[in-house]
C-alpha cells in the first residue's frame, strides 16, 4: 500500500517541467471564502511587516499606520483574485508597495494643483545637531521622498531600476539616480 503523503504527480520524473503548487494556505482559501477569523489571523501574521514597509516607504509614523489600514482593506477586497502563483506574503508585499505609491502620486498631483512647483523638487529641512545622530531608520525617514521610495525599494526590498521606474512612473536612470543621492545623504547623516 503506498503512502499518500508521499505520492508525486505523474510528471515529477518524467522530465517535464513541473507545474509550479500553488501557495494557497488554508487561512487565506478560508478569508478568500468570506472567513473573518482566517483574515484576522492572516493580519496578525503580516501586520507588522506591512507596518514596516510602509514606514520606511511613507517616513511617518501617522501615515504609515494609515497605509498598514489600507492595505488589509484592499487585500480583504481582492482576496479572491489571489491565484496563488507566489507567497501570499509577496502579494501582500506588493500590494503595500502600490498602496503607498499611488497615495503619494496622487498627493504629488492634488499638490500640483493647488501650489506652484518647481522642477529641481526641495532639499530637505535642516536638522538639528542631536536629530542627525540617529539611527539608521530615522536617517531613512528623513531623505527626500524620491529619494527615499528609490532606497527601501532598491536596497531594502530588492527591487531592480527597471522596477523601480515603471512603479514609480520614472527613467530608470533617475532610478539610479535617486538612490545615488539617498546612498550620499545616509552617508553624510550617518557620519555627523
Amino acid at each position: 500500500m503506498s503512502n499518500p503523503a508521499l505520492s508525486f504527480p505523474p510528471h515529477a520524473f518524467s522530465g517535464r517541467r513541473a507545474v509550479p503548487v500553488p501557495r494557497v494556505t488554508d487561512a487565506v482559501a478560508r478569508a478568500a471564502a468570506g472567513d473573518r477569523a482566517a483574515f484576522e489571523t492572516l493580519y496578525r501574521e503580516h501586520a507588522g511587516r506591512v507596518y514596516a514597509l510602509c514606514l520606511r516607504l511613507a517616513g511617518d509614523t501617522t501615515r504609515a499606520e494609515e497605509y498598514t489600514q489600507d492595505v488589509f482593506v484592499r487585500a480583504w477586497q481582492r482576496l479572491a483574485s489571489f491565484r496563488g502563483d507566489a507567497a501570499f506574503s509577496s502579494w501582500l508585499h506588493r500590494l503595500a508597495v502600490n498602496v503607498v505609491l499611488q497615495d503619494r502620486r496622487a498627493e504629488r498631483r492634488r499638490l500640483r494643483r493647488v501650489e506652484p512647483t518647481d522642477d529641481l523638487g526641495s532639499a530637505p529641512a535642516p536638522r538639528d545637531r542631536i536629530a542627525a545622530r540617529l539611527d539608521l531608520e530615522t536617517a531613512i525617514a528623513a531623505l527626500p521622498d524620491a529619494a527615499r521610495q528609490v532606497f527601501v525599494l532598491y536596497d531594502i526590498e530588492g527591487y531592480g531600476h527597471a522596477e523601480i521606474g515603471r512603479l514609480l512612473g520614472i527613467a530608470e536612470g533617475t532610478s539610479k539616480a535617486h538612490l545615488h543621492r539617498a546612498r550620499r545623504l545616509l552617508r553624510e547623516a550617518l557620519e555627523r
